[in-house]
């Protein structure tokens, strides 16, 4: 049985559903309740950060896929690891971030680092994924562009190749059923790099009217994440998107070599979430 953490997120439901479909047996875990979950798929809530409840989340496993729901919580990653090994999984895959490889001084991924460190020495079959930015974060802009038909946003013209969360989710399917993935690190992009003003190009593309892009300047934009997001984890972000490294610009080969196609363009994620900007 594979037990997926994070079950209702934008890799987690996705990846829940490749599992199911393969006819693996599933227990879907989230804070939330979980609705529209693939039949024959149970979920149990809990909170990875509630130690004393680790053993019923896991209860039963024999791979796990762990994901932090948000670097501002406060988690023991060796007791969660621990846990997951307690009662019975023998194959952890973790998401991480591509900042844990890149910005080793960052603040914000520190939990990251300590659960990679936890899950290497396990004692278990362990896969590490290190996703780039998600293609997934314009949602952030849904608001803007459902209202106004305009994007403001920061760092306009510095691309990255951000990765589609259903790729990851693929990956992880993988890495999850097939033991030739154990103790690999993946680095996981998107085919290209993309700025914000060509991904509000195929924003405006997907719901097939004309989308401003509005310059923002990144006082600006901090001010606004701050709001719903830890202020170390926003610098952090603002870093990246502002003054990439040459390795955080690269398109990894990873998913292609894992899944055996290309991964998806920011393109087709927008047509597959217009709905959420019109």
């Amino acid at each position: 049985m594979i037990v997926v953490t994070g079950a209702t997120g934008n890799v987690g439901r996705p990846l829940v559903e490749l599992l199911a479909a393969a006819g693996e047996q599933v227990t879907a875990v989230s804070r939330r309740p979980a609705t529209g979950l693939p039949a024959g798929v149970t979920h149990r809530p809990g909170d990875l950060a509630d130690v004393a409840g680790l053993k019923g989340l896991f209860e039963g496993a024999d791979a796990v896929y762990l994901l932090v729901a948000g670097l501002g919580q406060e988690l023991r990653p060796r007791e969660i690891v621990a846990a997951a090994v307690a009662a019975g999984a023998r194959r952890i895959v973790f998401q991480s971030s591509q900042l844990v490889g890149t910005r080793t001084g960052s603040v914000s991924h520190e939990i990251l680092r300590g659960f990679e460190e936890a899950v290497r020495e396990s004692g278990v079959d362990w896969t590490v994924l290190r996703p780039g930015g998600f293609a997934s974060n314009a949602f952030l802009w849904a608001g803007q562009v459902r209202s106004a038909r305009t994007v403001a946003a920061p760092f306009a013209d510095v691309a990255l190749p951000v990765v589609d969360p259903e790729d990851v989710a693929g990956v992880a399917a993988e890495a999850l059923r097939h033991p030739v993935h154990a103790g690999r690190t993946y680095v996981l992009t998107g085919p290209v790099a993309v700025s914000p003003r060509e991904q509000v190009r195929a924003l405006a593309g997907a719901v097939g009217e004309p989308v401003a892009f509005v310059a923002q300047s990144a006082g600006e934009a901090r001010s606004q994440l701050v709001r719903f997001l830890p202020e170390d984890a926003v610098d952090g972000m603002l870093s990246v998107m502002g003054g990439p490294s040459a390795e955080e610009q690269r398109v990894s080969p990873d998913v292609a070599g894992v899944l055996g196609r290309a991964p998806r363009p920011f393109s087709a994620w927008a047509e597959r979430n217009a709905p959420a900007f019109t």
